[in-house]
Formats: structure tokens, sequence, C-alpha cells
């Protein structure tokens, strides 16, 4: 089944996940400069969008020359965000809005909302329904991304997935892991085979793909409609480029030299400071991204923190002129994860709310702490 947004075919079927202080609007350029898809921008409360919060104004900048805008808002409360979709289809702020009903960190989940909320039933049918109701006047499509449920003894996909198709939605996305797997071992793709074989939506996979192979193994095993890149670009925009040319049945992959690598820091680090309107700024969040660059090349320990240190444009060049530029792609990394890594961790949840799964009370001050953006 083909991915379609009203400004056209989603060709290849990717999607960039969005991810918390990685996918902003200097990332997804690099990234689309690769590659065609969907591009996420990060995670906004539908309560910040409502009260113009200036961080979160900034967060859902676009570039003009981005399509489709993508946005991705987290609500508990269906009229708050029916708010916040009426302002982004009043004020021509976006071409598709996503649903956050997957994340797993605990100051989300014990407010009841990310990957908690599916277990209410009933108020997240509510929420997507008030979604879609909002965004439909401008023909807006609205999408879920969620994951298989809140533990294993608590699965919760089968029953949203069907919930979000009644509601309207346009495809659901599946991170198949549950929340208390947050981001180890090793994502269950026969759960996304099963959502599929159960809804007339599309269905897009993610978890585990590490490289552009691992995508085509994963829609050729269970079905799915398209696949969702998170951790596995971290560093390597470039899998963009590489999963372009899987989807088209091309052989060639991308290995660039430590050089050609140096060359994309340098131009992330550039669209950053120019995002930010300052360089200092501009490099010091270029920081974090430092180490998934180089990670398997051979850079010394000390050049590594000197970069993952450095504070301007200038400073960053002097050391990127210190790498050996000839040093080939590490390709022992290929195929293992990248970024966040952890253990399986207890889901914190609001006081009794596995009593009942149709109880569609929004939890008392659910939006409250997110307010910030």
């Amino acid at each position: 089944m083909a991915l379609t947004l009203p400004t056209g075919p989603v060709d290849p079927p990717v999607v960039l996940a969005p991810m918390a202080g990685i996918t902003n609007a200097p990332f997804r350029q690099l990234c689309r400069e690769f590659g065609a898809g969907v591009y996420v921008c990060e995670m906004v409360t539908t309560v910040a969008l409502v009260e113009r919060n200036p961080k979160t104004l900034r967060m859902i900048t676009f570039e003009p020359g981005e399509r489709p805008r993508s946005l991705q808002l987290y609500g508990v409360d269906p009229d708050i965000t029916a708010r916040a979709v009426r302002r982004v289809v009043d004020e021509n702020l976006a071409d598709h809005v996503d649903l956050n009903f997957g994340c797993p960190v605990p100051k989300v989940t014990r407010r009841g909302g990310g990957a908690a909320l599916p277990w209410k039933r009933t108020l997240f049918a509510r929420v997507v329904a008030a979604a879609v109701g909002a965004a439909a006047p401008a023909g807006v499509p609205v999408t879920v991304k969620m994951r298989t449920g809140i533990d294993a003894d608590h699965l919760t996909y089968r029953a949203a997935g069907l919930a979000a198709q009644d509601a309207g939605a346009s495809w659901v996305a599946l991170h198949a892991r549950t929340a208390a797997q947050r981001y180890s071992g090793v994502a269950d793709w026969n759960t996304i085979a099963d959502l599929k074989q159960g809804l007339d939506i599309p269905v897009l996979g993610n978890g585990d793909i590490w490289e552009a192979d691992h995508a085509l193994e994963m829609v050729a095993h269970t079905g799915a409609d398209g696949v969702v890149i998170g951790r596995g670009c971290l560093g390597r925009p470039w899998l963009f480029a590489d999963l372009a040319a899987a989807f088209a049945g091309r052989p060639e992959r991308q290995l660039p030299t430590l050089g050609e690598v140096a060359s994309i820091m340098r131009r992330h680090a550039q669209l950053l400071a120019d995002w930010y309107g300052d360089e200092a700024r501009g490099v010091t969040d270029f920081r974090k991204h430092v180490a998934w660059y180089l990670k398997g090349f051979p850079v010394g320990s000390l050049l590594r923190r000197a970069m993952a240190s450095a504070s301007s444009l200038g400073e960053l060049d002097d050391l990127l002129g210190k790498l050996d530029v000839d040093a080939p792609y590490p390709t022992e990394v290929l195929g293992r994860p990248r970024g966040r890594t952890n253990s399986p961790g207890k889901v914190h949840l609001p006081y009794g709310w596995l009593d009942a799964r149709d109880d569609d009370t929004v939890p008392v001050g659910a939006e409250l702490e997110h307010s910030g953006g």
C-alpha cells in the first residue's frame, strides 16, 4: 500500500523518527540532502503549542523548501489536542501531524502520556479522533506512532491500531518494543506483521533498522508499508541515501572516508550556527553528534574530547584538520546499534492506571509538567 500525503507520494517510504534534541531543522535539512522521505520535527506538547511557548515555536520552524512539513504532537487531553491541531490548521504550520504514543520516558508516562496512554483505550481513541476532527477540514493527515505496549503483560498495539484506524488516522507506525524495554533487547518485528494483518490503513515498522538492508528485511518479514528510522541515522545522515537506493533496488551504499565525514560534520555545525543565529550556541549543540560521527574511526581520545568541547567553527575547523582524511569507513560498526542503549526498566504510571482500561478521565495535571515544550 503506497504512502501518500497531500504533498504527494512518500517515496521512498521512509520516515525520520522525531528525536529530542536531534531532529531540529538543521539535522532534517542535512538528512533531506541525502534522500527523500518524511522528516519529522522534534516532539512538542499540545499545551505548549496552544500557549505559544517560545521554545516550542522555534522547534516547529521549517526551512522554506521543506516539504512535507511534518510535526509531532504529544498530548493527553482531547480538548487541548484539538485546540493545538486547529492552530496548526488555522496558521498553516504543517502539512502532516503525527501523534506520539510511544515515548517511554518517566516524566511522560507517569502523567499518562506517551506509551502509557494506549492502555486507556477510550481516552486514546478520543485523543486521536480530536486531532483528526480538527485537521480534516484542511485535509491535513493525522498519523500515530506507538509502541507494542507498556510491558509484556500489558500489550496495547492491536486495540490501539484498530482504534486509530476507526478514528481516521492515515497510518500507524509501530516501534516493536514495549515501554518497559525502553531501547534494550531486540525489536519484535512479528508484532509489526501482526498489526499489518489486522489493519486496512498503512502500517510502518520501527526498531533495529541500522542499515538500509535491514529496512528491506523488515518490509519483507512484516509486509509493512514503510519504515521509521531513529537511532540508525545518528552520525550517519547518509543512511537516507542508502535507503533511497535500497528501495529503488540499487546496490550502492555509502561508505564515506573520514575526510568526507569531516566535511559533513562541518556542514552540520554550520547549519546549526546559522539556525540559532549564534555560532557558539550552534557549535555547542553540535557537540553531542561528535561521537556518533566518529564511531569506529581511528581518532584518539584527546582529539575526540577536544571536538566534543569546541565552542567555535574556527576551533572545530582546526580539530577537523587533524583527522586522517584518507581513513576508510570502519565497516565493523555496520549493522550495530547506535545512540541510546539501556536496560529494561519500570514504567512509571499514574496511580491506579492499570485498573480500568475504559476509564477516559484525563489524569489531573497531565499537561502541566510539559507546558515548556
